[in-house]
């Protein structure tokens, strides 16, 4: 057997998975990294910290069900993005690891990125993997990324990106959990949020603040706390703090796709799996691939794909 194992210790989940090519199967295993109640985040240390000690059940978690005993080469995440600079202590503990593994193994090691991670998993999930040898435009929408991308097929890393759009401030997932928080829900908020908005029958006129292809989203925050000041009930807050988002999402694709012309749209990242947000970019763009749910929040799928990708030349093959 040739199984790739991914490890990936993003700022909130530590993941690891493994990918059989024979099958087209992943196997995973992951965990939340622990945030007190009422607050909004974790310090780096303190996840540095909570990797440290998760990380070793996750693999034992895959390795008790005999997922890693073929493995044929590591990948982990070694920083957020491609770019240069980009860099959270974090993914040392996933580099790390992976890198004794490999030693230990004598297979290889490859490094990638969270976000091409995700847009992998994305591809993985939707069918489309296909995609890593074409042109497309990809979305990464998280805690700490809203940002649009031109994908391209890169020798070294699979998939090269440029970036046409982000977000000039707020991140679209620090948007829904400021706003989960003030209405009183457990950090991360994602999935509480939904349902709350889903209680709401309100349809909200949204102007998304777009310049050059890039938004901006720390007014989503400020109309919110407004709504809740004035007496609003949490459903419609966080129907209009949703909605908000996905209309801004749907603007920026409009201005990417004015600069590129037609190319296929992938969205990825764990703000991409809720369900109001999907539907109404899907009504907007039929064909856009969507990561499906568990492959939308943090994982460590695309990182083992990555790893196969990178063995086989980039080439999907078809066992």
């Amino acid at each position: 057997m040739s199984e790739f194992l991914g490890l990936d210790t993003s700022n909130y989940t530590t993941s690891a998975a493994v990918f059989d090519p024979q099958t087209m199967t992943v196997h995973q295993a992951k965990r939340l990294l622990p945030v007190k109640e009422g607050e909004l985040g974790l310090r780096q240390s303190d996840a540095v910290f909570h990797h440290t000690k998760q990380l070793p059940e996750m693999v034992e978690n895959l390795a008790s069900g005999g997922d890693i005993s073929g493995i044929c080469a590591v990948s982990a995440s070694v920083r957020p993005r491609n770019a240069e600079g980009s860099y959270m202590p974090c993914f040392l503990v996933g580099e790390g690891t992976g890198r004794c593994i490999a030693a230990v193994k004598n297979v290889p090691f490859f490094e990638t990125s969270h976000q091409v991670g995700h847009i992998l998993a994305a591809l993985y999930s939707a069918g489309k993997l296909d995609l890593v040898k074409e042109k497309f435009i990809a979305f990464h929408v998280s805690g700490g990324t809203t940002d649009c991308l031109l994908c391209e097929p890169d020798q070294r890393d699979i998939i090269g990106v440029t970036e046409l759009g982000s977000s000039l401030d707020l991140k679209a997932g620090q948007a829904v959990d400021r706003a989960g928080v003030m209405l009183g829900l457990k950090f991360p908020c994602g999935a509480e949020l939904e349902k709350l908005a889903a209680q709401s029958a309100r349809v909200f006129k949204v102007k998304p603040v777009i310049k050059d292809g890039s938004c901006c989203l720390s007014g989503v925050e400020n109309k919110c706390r407004d709504m809740l000041a004035k007496g609003e009930s949490p459903q419609d807050i966080a129907a209009f703090c949703l909605q908000f988002i996905s209309d801004t999402i749907i603007a920026m694709t409009r201005s990417a796709l004015e600069k590129t012309g037609s190319l296929p749209l992938v969205y990825a990242g764990g703000v991409m799996s809720d369900k109001l947000i999907r539907d109404r970019i899907t009504a907007e763009f039929p064909d856009a691939a969507f990561a499906e749910p568990a492959f939308s929040c943090d994982n460590a799928a695309g990182v083992a794909i990555s790893g196969w990708l990178r063995m086989s030349g980039g080439e999907v093959c078809r066992y």
